[in-house]
């Protein structure tokens, strides 16, 4: 069985295995080489050291434009005047309000040129000088950062994938947990029910295993048990019958042999009698009679012993349970007085299937011995109900109740020395519930005393009909 579960793990593995593994290809193809990266890192630092160079630059051309000028050298120069003081640039109008003698403004759009402002008067003259090595510099320091800050955005990116990757490989990993939890949960009840199957086959018919799911599974297991507990029950019933026809064999040989020394020495006896002498008659007369009494006696185990050996023919036929006992009841009230009789039947309980004779014969069984178990002031109780597609007769007395012993051999045939019994009572009415496609059963008695259950089939419908066309 757990070739099953791992089956099933096997089969999610495969199922999902291969999109994981597209789906990870996939991501890291969209992730950059190391290498790139790492170069990323080197232009970032470039582009750091130029930025500091081209700050050097750019302060020493401002200082050597400045002395340039203080020292009179020819320079593009331009006044602005006062007056037109509407027209003046931005930067140049901030110049002028700010109070400042003089600034240096960096315009890199015209050609990287730097404007030295110096303030005479009211006045604004710019002196102008194009750097080229600055311009060079500051082009490299743009494209470096634009690479720096394209490797960054890939660097996140990055990121934001492994942190997906983590996501995935953890939603996979949970799902695989999951998945040997419901594989083990659903391969546990089969593995039980395979151990099952196994000590039935194995010849232990005791083997069940519990229920406890309502699934396809669980009725899997109840049809099981269904399955062992009958052929529990027909196995014990043709162990039984075997017994039974080992019994009748013996029975019907010991029945002929006693039968064929009983009748010589009846006939002697009675010889005997007729031609003894009157002076000693009364002595042979009451001799006579108790070699006589037992004579009658051993024909009696006789007769029950050929009743025990004999096969009746059955003759099915459709019954009312309930009218069957309270007849039976009716019956026997007048022979046990001294016993209260009570019925409980059941409001609307299926006809049977079985010969009226045998099952009349199984309740007057049943209901005697209930009447000698009870006694005196003794209580029996007599239910018809129906259960698991089978009519139940049950009778219940309030007597001693039965031991282990006697339980243990309840239906074998014996040899009982009661005055009103053979010994074989149960055992025919057994054989005749068999007969009759039923069992008889010991039960918990209702009335502290001893139960049995009479199962019987329930009949089809039409079942008469198509018996009396047979």
């Amino acid at each position: 069985m757990n070739r099953l579960r791992n089956r099933l793990i096997l089969i999610f593995l495969a199922a999902t295995l291969v999109p994981l593994a597209a789906t990870m290809w996939y991501t890291t193809s969209l992730l950059e080489p190391t290498s790139f990266l790492r170069a990323a890192g080197q232009v970032d630092t470039l582009s750091q050291s130029l930025r500091s160079t081209s700050k050097e630059l750019y302060q020493r051309d401002c200082a050597d434009l400045k002395a340039r000028v203080q020292k009179g050298y020819p320079f593009e120069q331009q006044t602005l005047a006062a007056s037109a003081r509407d027209s003046w640039p931005e930067a140049v109008r901030s110049f002028a309000d700010s109070g400042e003698t003089e600034r240096f403004e960096y315009n890199e759009q015209e050609n990287s040129r730097l404007d030295y402002l110096v303030r005479h008067g009211a006045d604004v003259w710019i002196y102008s000088h194009i750097l080229e090595d600055i311009a060079g510099v500051r082009s490299q320091i743009a494209r470096a950062r634009e690479v720096v800050d394209v490797a960054r955005e890939r660097d996140v990116r990055r990121g934001i994938q492994r942190t997906y990757i983590l996501a995935v490989s953890s939603i996979w990993l949970l799902s695989l947990a999951l998945l040997v939890y419901l594989a083990h949960r659903i391969s546990r009840p089969i593995q039980h029910l395979t151990r099952g199957l196994t000590e039935l086959s194995a010849g232990d018919l005791s083997a069940r295993v519990v229920e406890r799911r309502d699934d396809e599974i669980g009725r899997a297991i109840k049809a099981f048990n269904d399955m062992a507990d009958k052929l529990q029950e027909s196995t014990e019933r043709l162990v039984y019958l075997r017994q039974l026809a080992s019994w009748q064999t013996l029975a019907r040989k010991m029945a002929h042999e006693v039968k064929n020394s009983l009748t010589p020495i009846r006939l002697t006896v009675e010889e005997m009698m007729a031609r003894y002498e009157d002076s000693d008659r009364g002595f042979m007369e009451q001799a006579t009679q108790i070699v006589v009494d037992e004579i009658e006696t051993l024909e009696r185990r006789i007769r029950a012993f050929s009743q025990f050996a004999a096969e009746p023919p059955v003759r099915p036929g459709e019954l009312d349970v309930n009218s069957l006992l309270q007849e039976r009841v009716a019956f026997l009230k007048t022979a046990h007085p001294e016993v209260a009789y009570e019925c409980r039947l059941a409001d609307s309980v299926h006809h049977v299937v079985a010969d009226q004779d045998l099952i009349k014969g199984i309740l007057t069984n049943l209901l005697e011995n209930a009447a000698e178990a009870a006694g005196e002031g003794g209580k029996i109780l007599g239910v018809t109900a129906e259960e698991n597609g089978r009519v139940a007769i049950e009778v219940h007395d309030s007597g001693p109740g039965l031991s282990e012993t006697a339980r243990a051999s309840l239906f074998q045939p014996t040899i009982s020395f009661k005055k009103r019994g053979m010994g074989l009572g149960l055992s025919i009415a057994r054989k005749s519930a068999l007969l009759s496609g039923g069992d008889i059963l010991l039960v918990k008695g209702e009335l502290g005393g001893a139960g049995f259950r009479v199962m019987l089939p329930v009949a089809i419908n039409g079942f008469q009909t198509r018996a009396d066309r047979g």
